[in-house]
């Protein structure tokens, strides 16, 4: 009797596996000749076309957090990919290596479009539709969802968490068609004054359809758990901005699919 329940209790746990965490997987795609791993979340709905949500994770790469955020995103109806910028093996393990990958990518900026790029080609594969396509991040991520609008990457609309929103004064500012959302920290020490008065320029030449939302008593990374509670130290979590952005962030997606 024991052993039936257990065999029971096996199978019912296997089809759990199949039916719910294969939703969820890692893949495999490449930038050229850059071998790149991702986090991929399918739509718990069923239609015909389904959008796809590509997450530009952190200057520490692919974590939990943007995992987590493709989950949510699969709940919602929408196909998520959690993309790899650095490649495997080649996560930062210190801040100081962080910021040297990440400003490698900033300067470089055709690099880190053709990343995006390759994992807007990912997404298509594993089903999104390709004609509904956003990229969304958070801080360093939220700079690449900002370069895929710059690059005129083929995407409906951007969204940045906590993004850097500079680019270099010598690149002139061009048409940018996707719908842009902007979710800043008001108190964000790391995204100068200058800066975001260049990104709203920016928008204007651009003709943008542009909104930029700013949450009071928000540092840097005000999504991120991980980050503490201390703004003093410029970067924190802030579970109020975190709720209002994701929020807002929903609202978007539902104007920019409806």
């Amino acid at each position: 009797m024991k052993s039936i329940k257990f065999f029971t209790i096996l199978v019912i746990t296997l089809l759990f596996n199949v039916i719910v965490l294969g939703q969820q997987k890692a893949v495999i795609y490449l930038d050229g000749d850059s071998r790149l791993q991702g986090y991929f979340s399918k739509a718990k709905v069923s239609k015909a076309k389904i959008p796809g949500i590509i997450i530009i994770p952190a200057w520490f790469g692919l974590t939990d957090h943007e995992k987590e955020a493709a989950n949510k995103l699969a709940l919602l109806g929408y196909h998520a990919l959690a993309a790899d910028i650095y490649g495997p093996g080649n996560t930062p393990k210190t801040p100081e290596e962080a910021g040297e990958k990440a400003n490698y990518y900033k300067a470089n900026f055709s690099v880190f479009q053709s990343r995006i790029k390759a994992a807007i080609n990912e997404i298509i594969k594993q089903g999104a539709d390709g004609e509904q396509i956003v990229v969304m991040g958070y801080c360093f991520g939220g700079t690449g969802a900002l370069e895929a609008a710059r690059g005129d990457l083929p995407v409906k609309g951007v969204v940045s968490f906590h993004g850097g929103l500079g680019k270099d004064p010598k690149r002139p500012n061009t048409l940018i068609k996707p719908s842009i959302l902007v979710l800043h920290g008001a108190d964000d020490p790391y995204v100068p004054a200058a800066d975001i008065n260049g990104f709203q320029q920016e928008m204007r030449e651009g003709k943008a359809d542009w909104q930029m939302i700013y949450y009071a008593d928000a540092v840097h990374a005000f999504t991120e758990k991980k980050a503490g509670n201390d703004n003093s130290k410029g970067a924190a979590y802030n579970e109020t901005a975190d709720k209002r952005s994701w929020e807002h962030m929903k609202l978007f997606l539902k104007q920019l699919f409806m």
